[in-house]
């Protein structure tokens, strides 16, 4: 396993529930930051309840978690607050996605943590940011996909807005909290001997419905130039064309992306329809969209006389972008994705009597040819407690007891 990992040395204390914050971490530890999740008694992170099918901890929480240590301390008590900022002292980087104003009431603040450690990077995740008439606000990530835009353009046209099947603002945001942190260290680390940078200048401040705005393309600049308010257009993506899913003649679907002109060129072709590959009105995109639902049925009728796998040969044959839409059992199955090690097996506890074979997720971006290997799976609630809090801050196991809320009564 390796050990020469780009983030050997980095300590990171994450003070996150959820998604956001933990997906940040999870970035972090996968190339070597050692993590240290401080979690609530009793209970934990919420997310080890969220899709539980079986036994005590959710396969969620094990992704989301992985290559990290779990420390319980109560935040609210004395003794957990002066061991967080302990924490604070020996870490590098803090990430939190509490409601703006939470840490300030415990006595874990900005200005606390500076104080324990003027080097610190904070990383702050929350709904709409640490400043602003809505900072104080709470909200999830369904709340700023809607408000940053990309709810609006979900679904079919004549249906109400729909979410992606993932918190995928909740993840856009992690990734930026973690690029955040890691832009504030290079800049610490590029710049020692020099004056050491404000707070101001070490805290990133990530708000879920920026983080998607951000990912909006042109959908502003679009409007308040030419006055264009972007639709629902389903599965197609408005202004190019064809790009679609196409049903297949044996019950399953494919993606194809014929709108390069080029592209669409051999696929009129390969389709059987040269008399639209020789249209001048369908020789550019814009073209080509306002005659997409001509374009969807002439190629839908040539998918649906196919199986998927002929469809797909002749495609690709052709020089033609496309690919099946996968579900968790194709995925599985995929010889790219086991040729580049990402789908890896662990023993779990599932609730039977034997822990059971689990693929997850490989590591992104690969480094070196194939996925990094994951360490460990999102760890059991406490499970380094003792390792961290009597090893690292050598606190008895009466100021552990205290600290994390399992004093005998």
């Amino acid at each position: 396993m390796a050990t020469d990992l780009p983030l050997d040395g980095v300590r990171v204390l994450e003070l996150g529930n959820y998604i956001a914050a933990p997906t940040a971490g999870r970035l972090l530890a996968d190339f070597g930051a050692e993590v240290i999740k401080i979690e609530r008694p009793r209970t934990g992170d919420e997310l080890r309840n969220w899709r539980l099918y079986a036994g005590d901890t959710s396969m969620l929480y094990r992704t989301i978690n992985r290559n990290k240590k779990s420390v319980v301390l109560d935040m609210r008590t004395p003794e957990g607050r002066d061991a967080v900022l302990a924490l604070v002292a020996r870490s590098d980087v803090v990430l939190e996605n509490f409601r703006p104003g939470t840490l300030e009431k415990w006595g874990l603040g900005p200005e606390e943590m500076n104080a324990a450690n003027p080097d610190l990077v904070l990383t702050r995740i929350s709904a709409f940011g640490q400043t602003g008439p809505l900072s104080e606000r709470p909200g999830f990530a369904a709340v700023a996909e809607a408000m940053g835009g990309l709810r609006e353009l979900v679904g079919e046209p004549d249906r109400q807005p729909v979410r992606v099947g993932v918190s995928i603002g909740d993840s856009i945001a992690g990734l930026y909290a973690a690029f955040g942190a890691m832009m504030a260290l290079f800049r610490r680390e590029s710049r020692r001997g020099e004056p050491r940078p404000p707070l101001a200048s070490r805290t990133i401040d990530v708000a879920l419905n920026e983080a998607v705005l951000s990912m909006m393309e042109s959908l502003v600049p679009d409007h308040l130039a030419y006055g264009v308010n972007r639709q629902r257009v389903g599965g197609r993506m408005e202004g190019i064309a064809p790009s679609n899913a196409y049903p297949c003649g044996d019950g399953s679907s494919v993606v194809i992306a014929g709108n390069g002109d080029g592209i669409y060129l051999r696929l009129m072709e390969l389709i059987g329809r040269p008399d639209l590959a020789k249209d001048e009105s369908l020789l550019a995109n814009a073209g080509r969209w306002l005659r997409r639902d001509e374009l969807d049925e002439a190629i839908g009728a040539w998918t649906s006389s196919l199986p998927r796998a002929e469809v797909l040969v002749a495609l690709e044959a052709a020089g033609v972008p496309a690919g099946p839409i996968y579900t968790a059992a194709d995925i599985v199955a995929d010889e790219q994705y086991k040729a580049r090690n990402m789908i890896q097996y662990f023993d779990v506890d599932t609730g039977g009597a034997e822990p059971a074979s689990v693929g997850f997720p490989g590591i992104v971006p690969v480094v070196g040819g194939t996925s990094l290997q994951v360490r460990t799976l999102g760890p059991d609630l406490g499970e380094h407690s003792a390792e961290v809090l009597g090893g690292l801050l050598g606190l008895t196991d009466e100021q552990v007891a205290a600290a994390t809320g399992t004093e005998q009564s």
